[in-house]
């Protein structure tokens, strides 16, 4: 164990510039060419196959598990691109354990699934690699589309849009384009500045103008889009961040893991990055692990994951919880945050209430427990900052803090789609916020032609 894993409180520099390297290499390593052949030939290509129904993108999975076991990763790639453009970071961060392998026929029979997802990187890693492009654009219609926030369902949008020839405007926020992909994810997950190499990607087939740090009710609001645009698709995804609702979360040291997350993957030196001798994450959910199981890369010598409800309530899926158990994370549940104790204004520990259901509501039991930590990180969830839209002129149908959209991604205002995070019913999941781009893209598409035809 380094010699600086010891240094109390919050501080850089705990491990080997080498450790660091080998703690936040690939979590899945790609396969090669016999594993991706062995792989696919344990599919049953099922007729009405139960993963493609789980698939948010609805993917052909067993067309391109065929294509890849007849030796034609190309045609795989294609099946793949052909309904979700960025199959590949998907590939990586998709929890296909509970979605396309949760329901393979072979988990139910074998308790082993199909890897459908390394097989998915495989096919869509070498097409990448050999830029590999599927789609020309069709004749220029003269329609121009604005989309707002170059994350999944932005640049998903944004891809289809083009390929019917229509000119495309992007407008992010952040100086870099991903959203979730870049910003959001653990670093682990996606190697080797995937992401950036995947907008590249997407963003090859023409017709797409990304314009970075142009924030919506900053630099532009929705009525001037609606005005200047045929049409406008809002990708915003989440902005704020729910309070722990516990005395003293202001002390130093009480961070947004969300933030901390964004920080350590645009880090280009690990070592430099401060992190705490005992952790405590608040939350159940992707991120709290993501944030929980990084900071134990980092050096931390505790870290311990408190959720409020039970084990079989978390977000995070049962692999993912099992990945931070591996990674020396406990997981303690039936507990929520009461007071964040701090001395010169810097946590020193929290104190924490066991929880129990009454009926169907959870509350308080008066039992605490008290826990030293020197940084806590807030994973609780994120909420929509409906704020952007203010000054856009008509106000735009909301429900529970999310824009309201029909099936379609239309939201109550004419010319303006939505799609993602930021909708009522968005689940935090690239694939779904693919898959909502996309379908909100053949809808603007068919509104600005006839029906589809040009």
């Amino acid at each position: 164990m380094a010699e600086g894993q010891f240094k109390e409180g919050i501080a850089a520099g705990r491990l080997a510039a080498a450790q660091y390297a080998e703690n936040f290499s690939d979590l899945h390593p790609p396969l090669d060419h016999h594993e991706a052949l062995v792989e696919a030939d344990r599919c049953y290509f099922c007729y009405d196959a139960p993963c493609m129904q789980a698939c948010p993108t609805s993917i052909d999975i067993p067309m391109f598990i065929r294509q890849i076991a007849t030796g034609n990763p190309l045609g795989s790639a294609k099946t793949i691109f052909d309904q979700n453009i960025l199959g590949g970071m998907c590939a990586r961060v998709c929890p296909t354990e509970t979605l396309c392998e949760e329901v393979c026929v072979r988990e139910t029979a074998e308790g082993k699934p199909v890897q459908i997802g390394r097989l998915q990187r495989y096919a869509t890693d070498i097409a990448m690699e050999e830029d590999k492009q599927f789609y020309t654009r069709a004749a220029p219609t003269g329609r121009r589309v604005a989309v707002v926030g170059a994350g999944p369902a932005g640049l998903a949008a944004a891809h289809r849009l083009a390929r019917y020839g229509h000119d495309v405007t992007v407008l992010e926020a952040r100086p870099k384009s991903g959203g979730l992909n870049e910003y959001g994810i653990a670093a682990y997950k996606s190697t080797d500045d995937f992401a950036q190499a995947e907008v590249e990607y997407v963003t090859a087939i023409g017709g797409i103008t990304i314009e970075n740090g142009k924030a919506m009710g900053r630099d532009f609001h929705l009525a001037d889009l609606t005005a200047k645009y045929d049409a406008v698709f809002l990708g915003l995804g989440l902005g704020g961040i729910n309070a722990l609702r516990a005395e003293g979360e202001d002390a130093g040291g009480v961070e947004n893991a969300v933030e901390y997350i964004a920080t350590l993957r645009q880090a280009s030196d690990l070592g430099v990055l401060p992190i705490g001798r005992r952790i405590v994450v608040i939350g159940g959910g992707m991120t709290a692990v993501d944030v929980a199981v990084q900071s134990k890369l980092l050096g931390a010598e505790e870290v311990t994951i408190c959720y409020r409800r039970g084990q079989e309530h978390m977000n995070a899926s049962v692999f993912e919880q099992d990945l931070a158990s591996a990674n020396g994370v406990t997981i303690r549940h039936w507990m929520q945050p009461r007071r964040v104790l701090s001395e010169g204004g810097k946590v020193v520990g929290i104190e924490l209430e066991y929880t129990a259901l009454k009926g169907d509501k959870l509350a308080g039991t008066g039992e605490t427990l008290t826990l030293q930590a020197d940084q806590v990180f807030k994973a609780i969830g994120q909420t929509f900052e409906p704020a952007s839209l203010n000054g856009s002129g008509p106000s735009m149908a909301m429900e529970g803090g999310r824009i309201v959209v029909d099936d379609q991604g239309r939201t109550s205002l004419a010319k303006v789609w939505a799609g993602g995070d930021c909708i009522l019913g968005g689940d935090d999941l690239t694939v779904s916020a693919v898959a909502q781009g996309r379908d909100a893209a053949e809808s603007i598409h068919k509104s600005l032609t006839a029906n589809g035809r040009a």
